[in-house]
């Protein structure tokens, strides 16, 4: 068994533990599971979707833990520390807590599991809820880390399931079309559980799992929805109405679907897990999620957005339209290879005016030099190249004038390093104001 003491020796440990970074598949993890004796009692919400997923989960969390619920909330990825994903209460799991479910997870895996190998995902899921378990949550709110059907979240059966949204991302892994990428997602569902679907467009092959598993479907634009009004917007459902609602905390208007996903779910779940109408919008107010239209106090203007696929960007892209109006915008631009490089940089070519492109680190990381060559491709040539995303802020710091604009994207890895540097040359950006 592995002796690191703590969280950071665990981190390194666990990397090493499976040839493959991604191994999409339950064999592993149910074998831990069923040897750590890892059965909620509790309700849990899972939540899938290719954007939108975080938000949900932050908004649920809030929710609930505005109701008083004393809630477990696993998501991914972090952006600075591991602890990021693993939150009880609304706190996140200090350093002591995370070893130590690490360590019952290896223990169970050598000497009751047959050695079975598990990814870093794997292992992390099942700390997760082994922590959960033991720290008496009322809830538990997971996030899917990739697809649904296969992945290590779906070990544990969900009470409610949502997905959020169905679009391009992961194909490699999940199938090239919506429709091969539905079918993953909806391995969420359970017979006769709420199935919340918020993708106005749902693929026919989400639809026809949750039908043949014999789930409780929900779908927006029919079974529940929102009306969005100058200061405030609307919810309907099942229980009729909710009007006069404020915006939720979290800037843009993808939010709504969001939003009224989250609540859907919430109605779906009343019978156990009651919350009032005030208790809603007092959630809504205060979820906060770092790296999701991030903006930074002061001038200039500064977005951070780990948007990565195209449907992300054509999010992104509206959000900057509602910005209003600045002198220039420069973007610090990082990506992971194995995305649709192109295809993000034509919906964000009419909104940048400096594109300053970045090197992420190997082994999934694109090089600066290969992100400038997708800019030429899309007719873009005035691309400057920098070895990290830190260095690229530093560079648009230094030459944006204060009535322009810095957008920060492209990847969770061009976010935490230029949210890294900022922590060490200001020592906190807690005061930032999340968003999308």
């Amino acid at each position: 068994m592995h002796n690191a003491k703590d969280l950071a020796g665990w981190l390194a440990y666990i990397e090493q533990q499976h040839p493959q970074l991604i191994a999409l598949g339950l064999d592993r993890v149910e074998r831990v599971r069923d040897a750590m004796g890892l059965v909620p009692s509790v309700p849990v919400i899972t939540v899938a979707g290719t954007n939108g997923k975080g938000s949900t989960c932050a908004m649920l969390e809030a929710m609930l833990s505005a109701a008083g619920y004393r809630v477990g909330l696993y998501t991914s990825p972090h952006l600075l520390r591991y602890n990021e994903r693993v939150r009880i209460a609304g706190r996140e799991a200090d350093d002591a807590a995370l070893a130590a479910a690490f360590a019952r997870v290896e223990s169970a895996r050598i000497e009751k599991a047959g050695s079975t190998h598990l990814t870093y995902f794997e292992f992390g899921t099942l700390a997760a809820v082994d922590l959960f378990q033991r720290s008496a949550v009322d809830v538990m709110v997971l996030e899917v880390g990739m697809g649904g059907r296969l992945d290590a979240v779906n070990a544990f059966d969900a009470d409610c399931a949502i997905v959020t949204s169905i679009g391009l991302d992961h194909m490699d892994y999940l199938g090239a079309t919506r429709e091969a990428i539905g079918h993953e997602k909806a391995g969420i569902f359970r017979r006769g559980k709420p199935a919340v679907i918020a993708d106005a467009a749902p693929p026919a092959s989400l639809l026809a799992h949750a039908q043949a598993v014999g789930a409780r479907v929900l779908r927006i634009g029919q079974d529940f929805g929102y009306r969005a009004e100058p200061g405030q917007w609307l919810f309907w459902g099942q229980a009729g109405g909710k009007s006069r609602l404020d915006y939720p905390a979290l800037p843009g208007r993808v939010q709504l679907q969001n939003a009224s996903a989250a609540i859907a779910a919430l109605e779906a779940m009343q019978a156990v897990l009651p919350v009032s109408i005030q208790q809603l919008r007092r959630g809504l107010s205060e979820a906060v999620l770092a790296g999701r239209f991030q903006l930074l106090p002061g001038r200039p203007a500064v977005v951070l957005d780990v948007a990565h696929n195209p449907h992300a960007a054509q999010v992104l892209a509206h959000n900057l339209s509602s910005m209003g109006s600045y002198a220039c915008t420069w973007a610090v631009f990082g990506m992971l290879r194995d995305k649709d490089i192109e295809g993000v940089v034509r919906l964000l070519a009419a909104h940048v005016d400096h594109w300053l492109v970045c090197t992420l680190p190997p082994p999934r990381g694109a090089d600066a030099a290969a992100l400038a060559r997708a800019l030429r491709q899309t007719g873009i040539n005035a691309a400057r190249t920098f070895e990290t995303p830190a260095l690229g802020y530093a560079a648009a710091c230094s030459e944006a004038d204060e009535n322009d604009r810095i957008l920060v994207f492209g990847s969770f890895h061009t976010v935490a390093d230029v949210l890294a540097a900022l922590a060490l040359t200001k020592g906190s950006f807690q005061n930032s104001k999340n968003g999308r």
